[in-house]
């Protein structure tokens, strides 16, 4: 009966997180909704009207309340920034939401599983870490997408300005030929150029929005080619040959701590794992560790030991280039 329980407790949290996604992230149609409001006759309208009178009940309204009360300024800045660097289109409050929402799911699962209360806050614990880790792996992979693109947007920039473009003009070319996320930001700089912004500040905040060491690299010597002057296609010429000789470096220092990386994985995933089949096989040999005050003890002093010796692996295994 507990596992029918749990596993209807997880269909259930995943259409509603389903739900949420799909009326948050999916971008409907503009020319048609455009159409459609065009032709909508009275009838609609005020079908729409009556919908709207109802706030308590739209996520408007909550996104509202949470902007409100929960999101201060400098919060909503740094958070509205870390979602743009993870290319997710969220909002804030939405991903406050989503915080929310993965609190008190996760606290429930863990009450489900153990039955325990004081297991509630650990549950909660995990759950509002949660989307945190999410936001950081995307601006990891993110990241790492955008510096495995730049040379060779800083090749075609090369040629562009050979040619007789512009600087502006040869970061049009690059949109035009880029990928995501390099096409994104490229954008994003062109437009405030377009806006009235100058260059300088254009490539400084783009640094910014995107935490590259090689785009440091390379707008720090655009920056002083304007100041100084000249050949920028010489000088970003060696810029290329620079990142492209580092992300080697970085290949081969990833493939031979490839064994320490993965005993810190083993060294931090095998109790937890070895905890989790003990409770399936035999939940009252291990559950005295969650019940009596020794063993608890024990639980947490392996806790932090597993996590110290995680952190030690792999700050012994990650090499600064």
């Amino acid at each position: 009966m507990k596992e029918i329980v749990i596993a209807m407790v997880l269909l259930s949290s995943f259409l509603f997180f389903y739900a949420i996604l799909k009326r948050l992230l999916l971008k409907s149609n503009k020319v048609q909704d455009r159409v459609n409001r065009y032709l909508m006759d009275a009838k609609q309208d005020e079908k729409q009207q009556k919908k709207q009178e109802k706030p308590k009940f739209s996520f408007t309204f909550t996104k509202k309340q949470i902007r409100k009360k929960v999101l201060t300024k400098e919060k909503n800045v740094k958070l509205e920034a870390a979602l743009n660097r993870a290319g997710l289109p969220l909002k804030p409050e939405e991903y406050i939401m989503f915080q929310w929402i993965a609190v008190s799911l996760c606290a429930g699962l863990f009450y489900l599983l153990f039955e325990r209360i004081f297991l509630l806050p650990v549950g909660a614990m995990i759950g509002y870490f949660v989307p945190k880790f999410i936001l950081l792996k995307k601006q990891r992979d993110r990241l790492k997408a955008f510096n495995d693109a730049l040379p060779e947007m800083i090749t075609t920039l090369i040629g562009g300005l050979r040619a007789g473009f512009s600087f502006q003009q040869g970061l049009k070319s690059v949109m035009e030929e880029a990928a995501s996320p390099m096409k994104e930001e490229v954008e994003m700089v062109l437009r405030e150029m377009q806006y009235g912004a100058s260059v300088e500040d254009s490539l400084n905040r783009w640094k910014d929005r995107m935490p590259s060491e090689d785009l440091d690299l390379m707008i720090q010597a655009i920056i002083i080619q304007r100041q100084v002057g000249g050949n920028l296609a010489t000088v970003l010429e060696k810029i290329v040959e620079t990142i492209r000789a580092r992300i080697k470096i970085q290949g081969q220092i990833s493939t031979l701590t490839a064994q320490g990386r993965l005993s810190g994985l083993i060294v931090g995933l095998l109790p937890v794992i070895l905890g989790f089949m003990l409770y399936i096989i035999e939940p009252n040999y291990i559950g005295v560790l969650f019940e009596h005050p020794f063993g608890i003890i024990l639980m947490v002093a392996a806790s932090i030991s597993s996590l110290l010796g995680f952190i030690f692996i792999k700050k012994v295994t990650t090499i600064e280039v």
